[in-house]
């Protein structure tokens, strides 16, 4: 069964206990997706026409992503076409079964200090949230359409890294990304707007530079195995809101490889997708 998360996507409140950094300001970044890519195959299906939903209200920045490319899979994660962001988080398509593939890194210091982000009030799904380090997608572009040891996807990591938290690429490597494993989640942000995805785990280990897009993490922070423990007892009490994706590696696997972080050869399931 999959959790199905309806979190309200009001702005988390202030998290005294870590003390989030607020952003500090940089030029809006963006990776433009190539709609030429789409002619990478001519076996693959793709759905390009976008559904009539009111963005108007919406953050400008964020509604022109809608417009990337995500890769459809099925959900044993075998590509099957290419969609919009926009059709890719509609609850009326996911609840027809549209999936996509996405990934959630985990970056930590030389102190073994997790590095945390509060999604903008921007975003349009969960914002005002705290997440893992970086939760995006792929894009359907041959860079990032590269399966072999999750080439693409940690490719796209690196691209999104830079793009939300401003950590140069020389300093995010991807062969210096150990892909973990993927799960499979459903959730709900709104009751316009959802998540439906099979999520490659990958952690990386590395002080690196931070200047974060405030259009993109409205604060960010270093967090200890005893901080999160206590942010997720403050999530319980509703006191501040978390991703569900996060929600539910946090309960499950991240203590566990958080506590191997020297050793996570071990951990590395590439066959096995979780379905949560």
């Amino acid at each position: 069964m999959f959790a199905r998360a309806v979190l309200r996507t009001a702005a988390c409140e202030g998290h005294a206990l870590i003390n989030p950094t607020p952003s500090s300001v940089r030029p809006f970044t963006r990776s433009l997706a190539l709609l030429s890519s789409l002619l990478l195959s001519r076996n693959h299906s793709f759905s390009v026409k976008m559904p009539e939903i009111d963005t108007g209200k919406l953050d400008q920045k964020q509604v022109q992503l809608l417009s990337e490319m995500c890769i459809l899979i099925d959900e044993d994660d075998r590509k099957t076409g290419a969609d919009t962001k926009k059709n890719c988080h509609l609850n009326s398509n996911i609840d027809k079964g549209l999936l996509h593939r996405a990934f959630s890194v985990f970056l930590f210091n030389s102190e073994e200090k997790l590095l945390l982000q509060q999604r903008s009030d921007a975003k349009i799904t969960f914002p005002g949230c705290f997440t893992n380090t970086c939760c995006s997608h792929p894009l359907y572009t041959p860079e990032e359409l590269e399966e072999g040891g999750a080439a693409g996807v940690r490719k796209a990591a690196q691209r999104r890294l830079q793009a939300e938290l401003g950590i140069p690429m020389n300093q995010v490597p991807p062969e210096e990304m150990t892909y973990l494993t993927r799960i499979h989640y459903k959730a709900q942000s709104d009751g316009v707007w959802g998540e439906h995805e099979i999520d490659y785990i990958l952690f990386l280990q590395k002080d690196v530079e931070l200047q974060p897009d405030p259009n993109e993490v409205k604060s960010h922070c270093y967090v200890s195995k005893e901080e999160l423990k206590e942010l997720l007892e403050k999530a319980k009490r509703k006191e501040v809101l978390i991703t569900p994706w996060f929600s539910l590696i946090a309960d499950t696997f991240l203590f566990k490889w958080w506590d191997n972080l020297q050793n996570l050869k071990q951990f590395m399931d590439h066959d096995r997708i979780h379905r949560m």
